[in-house]
């Protein structure tokens, strides 16, 4: 089974992009990220035309995420994270794909550093931390996957003194992230190239795709049932190279 992570960056303008790696690499499930568009505006006719199901939770211009799932309909468990009411951002989608529990993540940025934007980002990790333990709680087999907005190590950017003071790299980002590993979740990732040195990001500013000026800030993050039964891991990195791509390449998971 192979399940992958896409952050689009706009799905309307990136849809010829997402249906060739669809029909390409052929997902069993795609957890998609920063659609940029609403539920009534959603562009579905594709993903169908693909051969892919479609469950998401949209917001005009901003955010959204979504969950594909090859043959088959996602069955929604959860849209958004309990713990703070008030909050309308469409970042996490949670459903039932293929016998095992998918989460889609699109965590907030948090620049700039400090303030309100990044006390929400940590406020919003804990929450995710809160409902991860609860999955691990039930013994759910899980994968969480999306944007974390998060580099884990200083061999997971290109150059560490660059983003030094952006909200990816503080303490305070990482410990959140390393406090869920120590839950008990692995970084499919990282499991599989524990030297570093994978990106799944490249600006389009100052020629960041050109000079491999990228990091890792996509991941997917497994329970100790789906850990067991990991295969491999990587990037389609050539697909950030094509013409009108998103600023992420998928990043992706095979298990037994």
């Amino acid at each position: 089974m192979k399940i992958a992570t896409f952050n689009i960056n706009g799905i309307k303008a990136r849809m010829p992009r997402l249906v060739e790696w669809l029909e390409e690499t052929q997902p069993d499930v795609a957890c998609l990220q920063e659609l940029k568009s609403s539920d009534e505006t959603m562009p579905t006719a594709e993903i169908e035309a693909a051969g892919y199901g479609m469950l998401y939770h949209g917001q005009k211009g901003f955010n959204g995420v979504a969950i594909l799932a090859r043959g088959t309909e996602p069955v929604e468990i959860q849209r958004g994270l309990a713990g703070e009411a008030e909050d309308e951002q469409s970042r996490y989608l949670e459903a039932d794909v293929h016998g095992i529990r998918v989460a889609s993540i699109y965590l907030p940025n948090g620049n700039p550093q400090p303030g309100p934007k990044f006390d929400y980002k940590l406020r919003w990790m804990k929450r995710l931390r809160e409902r991860a333990r609860a999955l691990l709680a039930a013994e759910i087999p899980t994968i969480l996957t999306g944007d974390y907005n998060v580099i884990p190590h200083d061999d997971d950017v290109w150059d560490p003194r660059a983003m030094a003071n952006d909200a990816l790299m503080q303490p305070d980002s990482r410990d959140a992230y390393f406090r869920m590993l120590g839950d008990g979740w692995t970084d499919a990732i990282r499991s599989r190239h524990p030297a570093g040195g994978v990106w799944t990001f490249w600006d389009y500013q100052a020629g960041g795709w050109q000079r491999d000026h990228g990091f890792r800030i996509d991941h997917l993050l497994l329970s100790p049932a789906l850990a067991d039964r990991l295969v491999d891991a990587g990037v389609d990195k050539d697909h950030r190279g094509r013409e009108k791509a998103s600023d992420h390449a998928p990043t992706w998971a095979v298990l037994r």
